[in-house]
């Protein structure tokens, strides 16, 4: 350990590092007993020189150091299975009958920089930091060994890379490319494109949600909002709804909602529909000045995409957040169940509700929280690494 570049830190910077946050920001830096290499791995001490962990360096980052360790030890393939089997473990004892999750999730598994999701039989791999990057053959050589997958497939096309000094990339990093890529939640089977569609193709921190907001759809109309390859609105047929309309801009996302509704016995119950939701709900609840808005659903569903990536865009976020519950209030019956997430880091649980609670107050409705939501255990929640907890999410009943 000797040998490794020693970086040395401000007093009063180890605090946040020793309680396990792995981001070590520029402005921390005291010195450096010499310069490394970009992707080097490097020792982190604090003021006084006591030892605070081991991580990977970059100095076209503002994150400095990703700290992987507070033990020394080499970072070497032994490292990386041990972790690995750790987040697989995890997953086998809190998700213990899925076939298909996030096997690794960066910080939250103590793997900054590094997600792989699992697709039945087929591994997508995201390396978002440089240290990480150049160590994708050893991770890709024991993924192989621990699960044995049919394929491979990096999807490296985030534009988060640029900032560690990386170009984007899709391949086959092992195996053959399916054409395309198959997962099954909580019994419901969903094809998606390997090379389109959201993060790694699917969002699968909704994986216990799906199942949970379902609860609410028996007997009644169903408004799926921001329904991408209809996750929420598949597992609503199933539980018994009467009808289920889903919503999306994207007409790859429609087609792939449509034919998984299909392949799933499921087609019947479900309409899908293209448009940007703001404009339908706008166009579903704008009447005359002597007209009242006719409530037509039992259960509505709102999930989108996070409406802004950094805190200074929270305000036109909020705003967003407030004109889709506003209408959707609306359009929801007596007894209805609004069921509603945000997946906005920036946007914390206590602001979202407060901005549904104004959306309720403008149209004059009264809710009751029946229960709140969070993102699946393949997703963790480290609190010592805000971060790691993005996914919020509510049901309301309306009162009146």
């Amino acid at each position: 350990m000797d040998s490794l570049a020693t970086i040395v830190l401000k007093p009063g910077e180890a605090d946040r590092l020793i309680a396990g946050h792995p981001w070590l920001y520029e402005g921390s830096v005291l010195r450096m007993t010499q310069t490394p290499n970009d992707g080097d791995v490097v020792q982190v001490k604090d003021h006084r020189q006591r030892f605070i962990g081991l991580g990977f360096y970059n100095s076209r980052s503002r994150i400095r150091v990703r700290v992987l360790t507070h033990e020394r030890e080499d970072l070497d393939r032994s490292f990386f299975v041990r972790r690995i089997t750790a987040a697989l473990q995890h997953r086998r004892r809190h998700l213990s009958g899925a076939t298909s999750f996030r096997l690794i999730n960066s910080e939250a598994d103590l793997l900054s920089g590094l997600i792989v999701d699992l697709y039945e039989d087929v591994l997508v791999v995201q390396t978002s930091s440089l240290g990480m990057d150049q160590r994708k053959n050893q991770i890709v050589s024991v993924l192989q060994e621990l699960l044995s997958p049919k394929a491979i497939l990096e999807r490296n096309d985030m534009a988060s890379r640029r900032f560690e000094g990386l170009e984007e990339a899709q391949g086959v990093l092992a195996g053959t490319a399916p054409e395309s890529l198959t997962a099954r939640l909580n019994g419901l089977r969903f094809q998606l494109p390997s090379a389109g569609g959201h993060k790694t193709g699917m969002y699968l921190d909704q994986q216990d949600n799906y199942e949970a907001v379902s609860r609410w759809a028996k007997d009644g109309n169903v408004l799926d909002c921001f329904s991408f390859l209809g996750g929420f609105a598949l597992h609503a047929a199933r539980a018994g709804a009467k009808s289920v309309l889903g919503i999306d801009q994207s007409a790859e996302a429609i087609a792939a909602a449509t034919a998984n509704a299909a392949a799933n016995g499921l087609a019947a119950k479900i309409q899908f529909e293209q448009g940007n939701v703001f404009d339908w709900l706008k166009g579903q609840t704008t009447v005359a000045p002597s007209e009242k808005v006719v409530p037509k659903f039992d259960l509505i569903i709102l999930d989108p995409p996070s409406f802004t990536r950094s805190r200074a865009a929270v305000g036109d976020a909020l705003r967003g957040y407030k004109e889709i519950h506003l209408r959707g209030l609306k359009l929801l019956r007596p007894g209805g169940v609004l069921a509603t997430f945000c997946c906005s880091h920036h946007v914390d649980a206590r602001l979202f509700e407060d901005v549904i609670l104004s959306a309720a107050f403008d149209c004059r409705r009264v809710l009751r929280r029946i229960t709140s939501y969070s993102q699946s255990p393949d997703h963790p929640v480290l609190p010592s690494i805000p971060e790691t907890e993005y996914l919020k999410g509510y049901a309301y009943e309306i009162v009146s």
